[in-house]
């Protein structure tokens, strides 16, 4: 190498590459352990969240973690029942959107896709009929009356989730989730409890959609 040519190299290393490489861990460890941005793929949280939503992603939200890693430094609150997270599928590690329905040692049951929680039917109001295009049939939407955090949910023709399970009981550090597009959301209960460690964060905003 060169005299010029190893001053050139060392000149593009210190005045450009090395502040990109900052700039990008900086960026990345922000995104790692902080706060990230997720598209949601599906319509399993219809009404809610809609297939196309980019979601903002609170990862300080329950803990901190060592970036780039799932090493939890410190613990300040746990999921609770009506959050809706960011969680690593158990399946095949997928990241999925969805709402918590049970928190460790709750007892759920779902009846005719209406939800028992601790032995406590949930309650229903609002209903209206929309039209669906991907069952092409028309879809009830009802407000679900969950403890704290009532919400929209969609029941839809056709769909392949089962409508009645349970009571099963909610192991120590795992988590019951479900989607709010109830009959079409593959959550709980196909790939069953879902470990904490394998929650990422607490879906906070919608952040850009295509459905104004």
């Amino acid at each position: 190498m060169t005299p010029p040519f190893r001053a050139a190299v060392t000149r593009f290393w210190r005045e450009w590459l090395r502040s990109l490489l900052v700039i990008v861990l900086i960026v990345t460890s922000f995104r790692s352990a902080i706060a990230d941005w997720n598209d949601v793929p599906t319509g399993s949280m219809k009404p809610t969240i809609l297939e196309g939503d980019r979601i903002v992603v609170n990862k300080l939200a329950y803990d901190l973690k060592i970036p780039y890693t799932s090493i939890r430094i410190v613990r300040w609150a746990k999921p609770g029942r009506g959050d809706i997270v960011v969680l690593r599928s158990p399946d095949d590690g997928t990241r999925l959107v969805k709402r918590v329905i049970g928190t460790p040692g709750d007892t759920i049951a779902l009846r005719s896709n209406q939800l028992v929680v601790n032995g406590q039917a949930v309650s229903y109001s609002a209903q209206e009929i929309v039209d669906e295009p991907i069952s092409q049939l028309p879809s009830l939407v009802a407000t679900e009356h969950f403890v704290d955090a009532p919400h929209r949910v969609m029941l839809m023709p056709g769909g392949s989730a089962s409508q009645t399970f349970g009571p099963i009981v909610v192991p120590a550090g795992s988590y019951f989730v479900m989607g709010d597009n109830r009959d079409r959301s593959l959550d709980s209960r196909h790939f069953g409890f879902v470990p904490g460690e394998a929650i990422v964060g607490r879906a906070t905003a919608v952040a850009a959609s295509a459905h104004p």
